[in-house]
């Protein structure tokens, strides 16, 4: 199988375990933040969709990851609907695997500039750290559901 398809069914299967394990929070727990100065449930999810985009655009540019993370930070703040943080969501993601479906093994071996994220890795690695970091933001979206007595889905499949 192809590094492309690999990185395909990587994507997927975060795109759906985040979809599916945050759809109980719903537009009315769009501004909720379990204490101040912490994102709100919005926010969490542009972060994520944000993130996605940032790890796509840094691993086939020349100079590599933006590190402006305060004009990250003012995009994403910018976010009070969760309606349009997961359009935003789903954009990225549907965006990264049009990016990645173009890609032969070679582009994706190719490896990331150097730099403070994930210098010298091949490009495929952004696979894995999206990932990663989606399920770190749908982890703690699901205590913003607890917080709110909802029980959050199961990630992994329909109950």
């Amino acid at each position: 199988m192809s590094l492309a398809k690999t990185a395909l069914i990587e994507l997927d299967s975060a795109h759906q375990y985040f979809t599916r394990s945050t759809r109980n929070l719903v537009e009315s727990h769009s501004t909720f933040a379990p204490a101040p100065g912490m994102m709100t449930a919005a926010q969490q999810v542009a972060h994520a969709a944000h993130t996605i985009e940032w790890f796509i655009e840094g691993a086939f540019r020349p100079e590599g990851f933006d590190t402006n993370w305060e004009a990250h930070a003012t995009v994403v703040n910018g976010y009070t609907s969760l309606t349009a943080a997961r359009a935003w969501f789903d954009k990225a993601v549907a965006a990264a695997k049009a990016t990645v479906a173009t890609k032969s093994d070679a582009d994706l071996l190719v490896p990331l500039p150097a730099g403070v994220v994930m210098g010298g890795a091949p490009r495929v690695a952004v696979f894995g750290a999206i990932t990663d970091h989606t399920a770190h933001h749908r982890g703690a979206l699901t205590v913003y559901a607890r917080l709110q007595g909802l029980v959050p889905p199961m990630p992994y499949m329909d109950a």
